[in-house]
């Protein structure tokens, strides 16, 4: 205990012994509203002391005179239990509030969203601009081995080991979702489930749609069709790394690549984006379907069709829809 603490709490004992009144104020102003008049978030870097962290919630504004909220961490008992970290502070905090929330730990949270279908390269991004963050990631992860949903995480983690919770969280999924997979799939592996699940992903942002696209897709799959999904090849011509800024063209279709479902009659080889844990599921069990085309309809979902003919009809019909 430093001396000035040792010496100030000398006298308040002695001045509690001799009128209560010193005591009693004291006790009082342990637990009186502080002087801060908007939240906000103060760091506590490791090894600051009982003295950092009161000169840091002094110059934060939440404490009126630093060496009194010093010996009141004494006082309390709690002065060894002080945790590191980044707590919000809130208007009319008392002394007793601070000194118990830091001593339990009830450090600020903070939020990492990643978006279904995001790139690899859009989730980097994201990673590097993260307020609170430490570190960087060396390499970009493997698309579809992150499972895109929203990650708190604390002032001081680090990049790489906020991408292994996504991936940890994203194998923890799929290991459930392939152990709980419809019958007689024409999936081999679980690796290539996320293929398809990526391009479900891509192909509708309607969360009922997507287990008809699956559907589908496995309708094709089995059958030997070719998937002709144009987001695959749309990731084959920039390979993730930006939006394609333009639409395809009839030649883009007939240009091969490995992910033009066009050209080849199976999966991608990889996955095409981060597929979310809807598009997973969907994937692994599809709607039970005859339809074997899709196209768009023109108002964000997808007119769905058995026959080659009937599809030819739907997309009539959106084209016309847009003046085309």
């Amino acid at each position: 205990m430093p001396r000035l603490v040792r010496l100030l709490l000398a006298v308040l004992l002695v001045a509690g012994a001799a009128s209560g009144g010193a005591f009693l104020w004291f006790q009082s102003w342990l637990d009186k509203p502080g002087p801060l008049k908007a939240p906000a978030l103060v760091q506590l870097p490791r090894g600051s002391g009982v003295d950092g962290i009161a000169l840091r919630l002094e110059a934060a504004g939440a404490v009126g005179e630093h060496r009194l909220w010093q010996l009141a961490a004494h006082w309390t008992g709690k002065a060894a239990l002080l945790k590191a970290g980044e707590y919000a502070l809130e208007p009319g905090d008392s002394p007793r509030a601070l000194i118990d929330r830091i001593a339990a730990g009830r450090v600020h949270f903070r939020k990492f969203t990643v978006v279904e279908g995001w790139r690899s390269a859009e989730i980097m991004q994201a990673l590097a601009q993260a307020e609170a963050l430490q570190g960087e990631v060396a390499q970009a992860p493997a698309e579809g081995t992150l499972l895109p949903e929203t990650y708190l995480y604390s002032w001081g983690d680090t990049r790489p080991e906020l991408m292994q919770r996504m991936a940890r969280s994203r194998d923890d999924l799929l290991n459930r979702l392939w152990a709980q997979r419809a019958r007689d799939l024409p999936l081999e592996t679980p690796a290539q489930a996320v293929i398809l699940a990526s391009i479900i992903e891509a192909e509708t942002p309607v969360a009922a749609e997507r287990a008809q696209v699956a559907g589908v897709f496995i309708n094709r799959l089995r059958r030997g069709m070719k998937l002709q999904s144009d987001p695959t090849v749309a990731y084959g011509i920039t390979k993730g790394l930006t939006e394609l800024d333009r639409p395809l063209t009839r030649a883009d279709l007939a240009q091969p690549s490995a992910w033009n479902t066009y050209t080849i009659d199976a999966l991608p080889p990889t996955p095409i984006n981060h597929p979310g844990r809807a598009s997973l599921t969907a994937a692994l069990n599809p709607l039970a379907t005859k339809a074997l085309y899709f196209v768009a309809d023109g108002k964000g979902g997808h007119v769905f069709a058995e026959t080659y003919e009937q599809h030819l009809r739907n997309v009539a019909a959106y084209r016309a829809s847009q003046g085309r």
